[in-house]
C-alpha cells in the first residue's frame, strides 16, 4: 500500500513538472519581450543614453516571514513582469509628454522658418523710386525722363512737413503717418522702419510698427507685411495697435492666400482681444472670416 501511494505521488510530480516548465517558460519570455521594449523605448527617449537603464533590475527579494513558504521562481519572475510594465507605462507617458513639445517647437520653428523666407524677399524687390540706383531701373526709357520722374518725387516728398514738438519719437512716428496718408508708402515704410528700431521700447513703438505693416500691405507686400504684423503683437501684445495688427495680419494671410492660417489668426484675436475690439475691427474681422471661408 505504503509503495503504491510513492508511486502515485511520483507519477503527479511528473505529471506536473511540464506545466511549471511551460509557466517558467512563458514568463520567461514575457520578461525578455518587455525588459527589449523597456531598453528600445529608453533609446528613443534618452538617445545620448538611457538614464532610466539601471532601473531594469531584479526587484529586491522579499524578506521571508518564519513559516511562510519560500519565494518561486515562478513568483520572482511574475514580480520582475510587473515592475516592468510599471517602468514601460511610466515611461509611455513621458514618450507622449516629449511629443507634445516636440510638436510645439516644430509649430515654433516652422513660423519662425516662414519669416525668415519673407525677410529674404526685399533682396528681389527693385529698390524705391527715390533711391539713386532708381533712376536706371528701366533701361528702355530715356534716362531724363527718369531724373526727371525721381526729382519730382523728392520734391513732393520733401514738401511733407516734418512736425516738430520736441518729442522725438512721436515726431518720428508723425513723419511716419504723413509720408503713409500722401501714399508715399516706400519713403513712410524706411521712416517707421527707423522710428520702430530707434524707439522699440517707447509706446509708440506699437503704433510704428503697425503702421509700418500697413505701408508694406498697401504697397503691395503680404508678405513683408506679414512678419510686421506678427512680430509687433508678438512683442507687444499689450501695446496700442497690437489687436489692430492681428486683425491686419489676417487681411495679409488672406492676401498671401493662406485662409487657413487667417482663420486661426482671427480665432486667437476673439479670443485675446474679444471683449476690447472697436466695431471696426470687429467689422474687418468678421468680413475676414467670410472671405477666408471659417468654419467657426
Amino acid at each position: 500500500m505504503r509503495n503504491a501511494f510513492f508511486a502515485t505521488a511520483a507519477l503527479a510530480l511528473v505529471a506536473l513538472a511540464p506545466s511549471v516548465a511551460a509557466q517558467n517558460v512563458s514568463v520567461d519570455v514575457r520578461v525578455d519581450r518587455l525588459e527589449k521594449e523597456m531598453r528600445a523605448v529608453q533609446r528613443k527617449v534618452f538617445p545620448a543614453g538611457a538614464p532610466l537603464e539601471a532601473e531594469i533590475t531584479r526587484p529586491a527579494a522579499p524578506a521571508i516571514v518564519p513559516g511562510s513558504p519560500s519565494s518561486t521562481p515562478v513568483a520572482d519572475l511574475t514580480a520582475r513582469v510587473g515592475a516592468l510594465e510599471s517602468q514601460l507605462a511610466s515611461i509611455t507617458g513621458q514618450v507622449e509628454e516629449n511629443s507634445f513639445k516636440l510638436k510645439q517647437l516644430e509649430d515654433a520653428f516652422n513660423r519662425y522658418k516662414a519669416e525668415q523666407e519673407s525677410r529674404a524677399a526685399p533682396a528681389v524687390v527693385p529698390p524705391p523710386a527715390v533711391a539713386p540706383s532708381a533712376a536706371p531701373a528701366r533701361p528702355a526709357a530715356p534716362r531724363p525722363a527718369a531724373s526727371g520722374a525721381s526729382e519730382e518725387r523728392k520734391t513732393a516728398v520733401a514738401a511733407i512737413e516734418r512736425p516738430s514738438t520736441g518729442n522725438e519719437a512721436d515726431d518720428a512716428y508723425s513723419y511716419g503717418f504723413r509720408l503713409w496718408d500722401a501714399k508715399f508708402y516706400p519713403e513712410a515704410q524706411a521712416q517707421l522702419k527707423a522710428t520702430v528700431d530707434k524707439y522699440g521700447a517707447s509706446p509708440i513703438a506699437s503704433k510704428a510698427a503697425n503702421l509700418l505693416g500697413r505701408a508694406y500691405l498697401d504697397d503691395g507686400k503680404p508678405a513683408l507685411a506679414s512678419v510686421a504684423f506678427y512680430e509687433n503683437y508678438q512683442k507687444r501684445p499689450k501695446g496700442d495697435r497690437a489687436a489692430d495688427s492681428l486683425a491686419y495680419l489676417g487681411e495679409a494671410l488672406i492676401q498671401l492666400k493662406k485662409p487657413a492660417d487667417a482663420c486661426k489668426v482671427y480665432a486667437e484675436l476673439e479670443q485675446v482681444y474679444g471683449g476690447s475690439l472697436s466695431n471696426g475691427l470687429r467689422g474687418m474681422m468678421d468680413k475676414g472670416r467670410t472671405r477666408a471661408k471659417c468654419t467657426a
